[in-house]
């Protein structure tokens, strides 16, 4: 029970620092934005404090620290990938345009149709 109230508290958090931005509406951009991040910040702070959201920051840091791990195309390698994605997509328009003309002519052959 403790913790749907840390997390409705967190979640009132949020809507206040929107609130917030609307209220400052006058004011400088700079303090609307503050506002916002501030009720994000505590938003945050609140919910860690709860069970399922010290599971979720820790499942955050766990993808951070695996996508780390994971090793990347280099420059080239993406170049030639997507030379290859291309290449492929042009010659697929040019079979199907083919295909399609194709049938196009034998359809208005067979409805009488000259051209």
């Amino acid at each position: 029970m403790a913790d749907k109230i840390k997390l409705s508290v967190a979640f009132l958090l949020v809507v206040a620092g929107i609130a917030g931005y609307y209220y400052l509406q006058e004011s400088a951009a700079v303090l609307r934005i503050v506002s916002v991040l501030l009720g994000l910040l505590l938003a945050a702070a609140v919910a860690w404090t709860s069970d399922p959201g010290r599971r979720f920051f820790g499942f955050a840091k766990d993808s951070v620290a695996e996508s780390k791990r994971v090793v990347w195309p280099t420059r080239k390698e993406t170049l030639q990938t997507t030379g290859v994605v291309v290449l492929f997509a042009v010659i697929m328009a040019l079979f199907l345009w083919a295909v399609d003309a194709s049938l196009l002519l034998v359809v208005n052959k067979l409805m009488g149709r000259v051209e």
